[in-house]
């Protein structure tokens, strides 16, 4: 089962998708989330969000002031900045 994944910044959503890996920077260092992962509730550093869809398309955003929710192989960034990077 692939996790489902919302990006959003304060003005909009950002990308939404199944994914099979997300990695974020938080102000613990860099984290890493899978299918089957704990419960998290993080601060979100500035820096890239990087997501692997689960067909292997590579989705690379910058973002910051805000957190990462992980929960029921749901994970939720809500950034008060977010744009995919080009």
């Amino acid at each position: 089962m692939p996790l489902q994944v919302t990006l959003v910044s304060a003005e909009a959503e950002v990308w939404s998708g199944e994914a099979s890996l997300v990695i974020a920077k938080t102000v613990e260092g860099e984290a890493g989330y899978m299918t089957g992962h704990e419960p998290v509730l993080a601060i979100l550093a500035e820096g890239q969000v990087r997501i692997t869809g689960t067909d292997g398309q590579k989705i690379v955003a910058d973002a910051r002031d805000g957190f990462v929710s992980v929960e029921n192989d749901t994970v939720t960034i809500v950034a008060g900045q977010a744009a995919l990077a080009s």
